[in-house]
């Protein structure tokens, strides 16, 4: 795949969706944090629900410290793996007020040194809540990239690096959220819609659902 049909690729992609933004709700940084945190391995949908009733008691790292581990276990437990990612919240919240006054780091290594950051979790607080154009790969990014042949990679740091490299820089804040929303939605894992996506005469897959 050559540049100018990357480009169409984002062109069409841009002009179906030209504000996208994640499906996670949140009002501050912080709450996109924790959000994220509770994503892995866990639907937006799922994370929405219980941030839903979490958020409006304790948003800040403080509130949170003050509701103890075992009530904000009971706010996150429909979630998966909820009982370490409740310890890894808390961590978190206690490391943001020693070390940042309560606030969101805005550079990766920081982010990656809170517990339960992974570099995943930390590009996706840079782009979405601090608009840096870095590239968060998920599942719906790798598959995305390995199957269109926009970024080819054995691993997600592999895609991550070529679709930095790849993507012209003019797609490059909003690339993360249009390939997330066309892995989820369009070209999914079991069964892609191939007759309705919208960049299928540009994708280089060999088994399209037609």
């Amino acid at each position: 795949m050559n540049k100018t049909i990357r480009t169409e690729i984002f062109t069409r992609l841009r002009d179906a969706n030209p504000h996208p933004t994640t499906e996670l709700n949140y009002n501050s940084p912080f709450e996109l944090l924790i959000a994220v945190l509770l994503s892995a391995q866990a639907t937006d949908v799922g994370v929405n629900k219980a941030t839903a009733k979490l958020f409006p008691v304790a948003n800040t790292p403080q509130q949170i410290l003050d509701l103890g581990l075992d009530t904000l276990r009971e706010y996150v437990k429909t979630i998966g793996l909820y009982q370490t990612k409740s310890k890894h919240i808390m961590q978190t919240c206690r490391l943001l007020l020693e070390k940042y006054g309560g606030e969101v780091p805005q550079t990766r290594e920081e982010l990656e040194a809170l517990p339960g950051v992974g570099r995943k979790t930390a590009n996706v607080v840079l782009n979405t809540a601090f608009g840096q154009a870095v590239m968060a790969v998920d599942t719906h990014i790798f598959r995305v990239s390995n199957r269109t042949k926009i970024a080819t990679g054995k691993d997600v740091r592999e895609v991550e690096d070529k679709l930095m490299r790849f993507i012209p820089k003019e797609f490059l804040m909003d690339a993360h959220h249009w390939l997330i929303l066309h892995g989820r939605y369009t070209c999914k894992a079991q069964k892609p819609q191939c007759s309705r996506c919208l960049i299928q005469d540009l994708c280089e897959y060999g088994a399209k659902n037609l």
